[in-house]
């Protein structure tokens, strides 16, 4: 269901530099035009061997980056507002080339948003490097996208730190005579340096009304709430009091009670041991998949880990599950090319005909043997019957099942 906003030959307009540049009158400018622009705004190019020099050119870019953030004009939220449109219905010649594609992804869209808030008219290149850190959610707000209708997509920058800028879209589809929302989504994203080594220094955001006031403080409740999160992990902190007792009643209720033992465990009725709830994948990650800096596109990262996910959710269920949100996707390490991508995924939690599903994603140095994490997936599938619970037998299992419920609890506070 992610599809539809990761496929090519998305046209474009908007307010600012990007879209003006590469339209032609009368022409809708594809995906590749737009990707062609990022390049052009970045200097990267498009031939892997000249990686290394377009590199060095970067390098020179540093002279332009504001020492501080107070030397940057403030930018509107329109001057990065920017409307997306994919023609399924208006040009059904378009479906084809749709269905096939695999080289693009959400991120050329925040990209763009963000190259749009901090875009000075006065260089040809831009000297930030800004790179995906965080899929805050994606939250579908319809079941089904269908292949034979326009899409719209609408996006703007939301809320700005020193360094990080939040940007959220809203996609629609046509249906009926009038557009109806399809999916919600918000990112953050970090500015780097020319050669993405160091932090580097956005423009402020200035909120015009009390429209983009609310917006903006929104923006500050999600920084908020990330942090509190972050501090709460189960990786660092001991689960609440509520959560040791729901781990303890899981763990009472898989005893076996004809045997005086802490070690006689019994499944209950239907349900599967955590441990039976898991797929694997390996990815060989190919230039192809390169993003406009030559690591390896987050869409890609995001698009593997998702149809690893909903194939372990579909064959634990029996049935074909439907995505409802995905959340907290942490970019922690860029993806080199050639990189072996090892994916694991795990059904964590299940309550009535939903299953929570964590994809855990890590790269393999094949010389040194060396695992190092680079991104953690979680997503909410909604099936068409109850499903079985899922029940650990191990501790750390039990941190994966209450790290599952708090994801699965978020979600469904925020479709309520």
């Amino acid at each position: 269901l992610l599809s539809p906003v990761l496929k090519s030959a998305v046209s474009f307009t908007c307010r600012k530099f990007s879209m003006g540049q590469i339209s032609q009158q009368g022409k809708v400018p594809d995906m590749a035009e737009v990707r062609n622009r990022l390049r052009e705004i970045v200097g990267a190019s498009t031939n892997w061997q000249d990686h290394q020099q377009v590199l060095a050119e970067r390098a020179s870019l540093s002279q332009y980056l504001a020492p501080s953030q107070d030397q940057l004009p403030a930018k509107r939220m329109k001057d990065s507002m920017i409307e997306a449109h994919l023609p399924l219905g208006s040009q059904p010649a378009l479906r084809e080339k749709y269905l096939n594609s695999h080289n693009s992804d959400l991120d050329c869209l925040e990209v763009l948003i963000c190259y749009s808030h901090t875009w000075n008219e006065e260089l040809q290149r831009s000297p930030l490097s800004i790179v995906t850190a965080l899929v805050d959610k994606i939250d579908m707000r319809q079941n089904i996208i269908y292949p034979d209708c326009d899409i719209k997509c609408t996006g703007h920058v939301t809320w700005v730190g020193k360094t990080s800028i939040e940007a959220t879209m809203h996609m629609s589809q046509y249906q009926d005579g009038a557009y109806t929302d399809v999916l919600d989504a918000t990112f953050v994203m970090v500015a780097r340096d020319p050669e993405n080594k160091r932090a580097a220094f956005v423009n402020p955001l200035k909120p015009e009304g009390p429209e983009e006031e609310a917006i903006f403080h929104q923006g500050e409740v999600n920084k908020t709430r990330r942090v509190e999160l972050s501090t709460a992990s189960l990786l660092k902190v001991a689960p609440t009091a509520e959560e040791r007792t729901l781990v303890h009643n899981l763990f009472l209720n898989t005893l076996d009670t004809r045997r005086v033992s802490f070690r006689g465990r019994i499944l209950p009725p239907n349900s599967v041991w955590m441990e039976d709830a898991k797929f694997k994948g390996l990815e060989i990650c190919h230039p192809e998949e390169r993003n406009i800096f030559n690591r390896i596109f987050g869409g890609f990262l995001m698009r593997k880990a998702y149809e690893l996910g909903r194939a372990n959710a579909c064959a634990f269920a029996g049935c074909r599950p439907t995505v409802v949100a995905v959340d907290d996707i942490l970019f922690r390490k860029p993806v080199e090319i050639g990189s072996l991508l090892l994916l694991s995924s795990q059904v964590c939690y299940t309550e009535g005909m939903y299953v929570q599903v964590r994809v855990h994603s890590e790269v393999l140095d094949p010389l040194t043997r060396q695992h190092n994490t680079t991104n953690v997936f979680h997503f909410t599938f909604h099936l068409e019957k109850d499903v079985p619970a899922v029940v650990p037998q191990s501790y750390g299992e039990s941190m994966l099942y209450l790290d599952g419920k708090r994801h699965f609890d978020g979600t469904m506070r925020n479709h309520c």
